[in-house]
């Protein structure tokens, strides 16, 4: 079975520890009672981390509309198929959403994002009270929906290395593992 390219794999996997580690980030300090240094620092970290996730989103997509992925195993049922291109495509539009909506509550919250403290990104808008609170709710939820359809791509992942044993979670792995026959 075919292989992603080397580009996809490594963006793919860059996101996949961009994204976790901002998920965490975000729990961790919205979390911290008050306002301290700590905490700034971590909403600092927290949106430069999620330009990076929205930079690399694109780079993938890019790749991805100019690189056709590997075909699914044959065995594999046309619904799976299904279920699996349509998940692949909710996790794009994720990737884009959860950092735009998130960046849209910084601006609405009245705190403009400076990339690494060094490029200040446009402000598309001004504060406005009554905004920060739905685009929190948005940013909030879509977050939600990207850690569980992170986790079914997980689990199904691991059903296709463990149960199918069908070479479908090779195909992304920066290394080669041999499939095993049953």
């Amino acid at each position: 079975m075919r292989r992603y390219t080397l580009p996809a794999i490594v963006l793919h996997w860059l996101i996949a520890i961009a994204i976790i580690g901002t998920f965490t980030l975000g729990l961790v300090m919205t979390d911290i009672p008050g306002i301290t240094p700590a905490k700034l620092r971590y909403y600092n970290w927290h949106k430069w981390a999620g330009v990076t996730v929205l930079l690399l989103a694109a780079l993938r997509l890019l790749w991805r509309l100019a690189n056709h992925p590997p075909q699914y195993a044959d065995e594999m049922p046309a619904w799976q198929r299904g279920a699996a291109h349509g998940l692949h495509w909710l996790l794009y539009l994720l990737m884009f959403a959860v950092p735009v909506s998130g960046y849209l509550y910084s601006l609405a919250a009245g705190f403009p994002i400076v990339y690494f403290g060094v490029l200040e990104l446009p402000v598309l808008m001004g504060p406005d009270p009554a905004l920060k609170v739905t685009l929190l709710a948005v940013h909030y939820w879509l977050n939600m929906l990207l850690a569980a359809l992170v986790g079914l791509h997980v689990l199904a992942a691991f059903k296709h290395l463990l149960v199918d044993r069908d070479g479908v979670m090779q195909r992304m792995l920066p290394i080669s593992i041999r499939k095993e026959n049953p």
